[in-house]
This record gives structure tokens, C-alpha cells and sequence, in this order.
């Protein structure tokens, strides 16, 4: 079985995150993308943040259950790094090859996160574009440490099957919906996203 973990906080989820999610399902040839609320994100500030039933509800209504599933299982493992989640994942079902999912702002912080070597070295990475941060994302730390293992974007309907460390970019129309100008929005604050940017991305 094949499935792509999307972690976030979904705070809340919304119509890019399940463009995300089935683009991904289709290019990698998923059986399953799971959406992984996270219980708190490290890296994100407590203020502001719903509570974790608020943000697994707002997910659960961008899924259907069987092939986009909503899951607040960081919770029953016990963890908060995403290291930590991998490999409790990888413990829990050995005969699943998962895929993680990120969308490019997410690579080009990589090097923020906790053992993200260790993240890297172990693990198939799918990378989908985000308006703004695709050159950074593949000039940045992460993707030259990782330039070895990168695959080809004809490579990603096997990319599941492929040994790790491996991962690939994605390039595909961009959607510019976003959990913070949705907040913003709700709470009246005006909201300006990076200025999108248009490069000749090679797969």
C-alpha cells in the first residue's frame, strides 16, 4: 500500500490542502493521502491556534474517508517532531511505503526542523510548488544536501517504491488558497501573500 502523509495544522484546512492532496494521490499513485493535524506545530505560534478537534473536523470536511483521510494519530503515538512520527509510523505499519508531502515553503524551512537530516536520509519526499517559494525552496540547504537523491518528476509514479533517501518536485499550477489569509479574513486584518513567482522549473 501506498500512502502520502500531509502533516500541518490545518489551521484551518482548506481547498489548497486537498488540491495538494490529490494531486499527489494521482502523480505519485497513492492509495491514500493522510492529513496529519498536528496536535502543535513547533515552529508555529500557540496564539491563534484552534483547538485540535476544530482543525481535525476542518480537515475531515475537505476528505472523503477512504482515499483523503483526516487523522489526529500524532496524538495516539505520542509524538510532536515529525522524526519521531516517521519512524513510530514506519513501526506501526512495515509493509506501507509512505511518501511525505510538503509543499515547497515547508522545504525551504526543513532546516529548521528537529533531526531533519535524519528526516531526509530516511524518507521519500514529494515537494509541491507554493507561489513564491519554489526558487528559494530549490536553491535552499535541504535540496542541496539532498541534489543526490533528487528523482526526475517522470520518476514520481514509482517514487513510493523507490529505496530512500529519494524525492522529487512536482510542478503543477499553483493554488494560492492559504490557512493565513483565511484567518486574516475571518478576523478583518488585510493579508498580502509572497509575491508569486513564474520559473522554468526542469522535472
Amino acid at each position: 500500500m501506498r500512502v502520502g502523509l500531509l502533516g500541518g495544522s490545518f489551521n484551518p484546512a482548506h481547498v489548497g490542502h486537498r488540491h495538494i492532496a490529490m494531486l499527489a494521490r494521482q502523480r505519485l499513485r497513492l492509495d491514500q493521502v493522510w492529513l496529519l493535524v498536528s496536535p502543535g506545530n513547533p515552529l508555529k505560534p500557540a496564539r491563534g491556534m484552534a483547538p485540535l478537534a476544530a482543525r481535525l473536523a476542518s480537515a475531515r470536511a475537505i476528505g472523503d474517508g477512504r482515499r483523503i483521510v483526516a487523522t489526529a494519530i500524532e496524538t495516539a503515538l505520542g509524538t510532536r517532531f515529525t522524526v519521531a512520527t516517521l519512524a513510530a509510523l514506519r513501526r506501526r505499519f512495515p509493509r506501507v511505503r509512505f511518501v511525505w508531502l510538503m509543499g515547497a515553503d515547508n522545504l525551504v524551512q526543513l532546516p529548521r526542523w528537529t533531526r531533519w537530516r535524519a528526516i531526509a536520509g530516511s524518507s521519500r519526499i514529494a515537494v509541491l510548488p507554493r507561489p513564491g517559494y519554489n526558487h528559494a525552496a530549490l536553491a535552499g540547504q535541504a535540496a542541496r544536501r539532498l541534489r543526490q537523491a533528487r528523482q526526475p518528476a517522470r520518476a514520481a509514479p514509482v517514487l513510493a517504491l523507490t529505496a530512500a533517501p529519494a524525492w522529487t518536485f512536482l510542478p503543477q499550477a499553483e493554488h494560492t488558497a492559504s490557512a493565513t489569509a483565511i484567518r486574516a479574513a475571518a478576523s478583518g486584518v488585510s493579508f498580502h501573500p509572497p509575491q508569486a513567482t513564474r520559473p522554468t522549473l526542469a522535472a
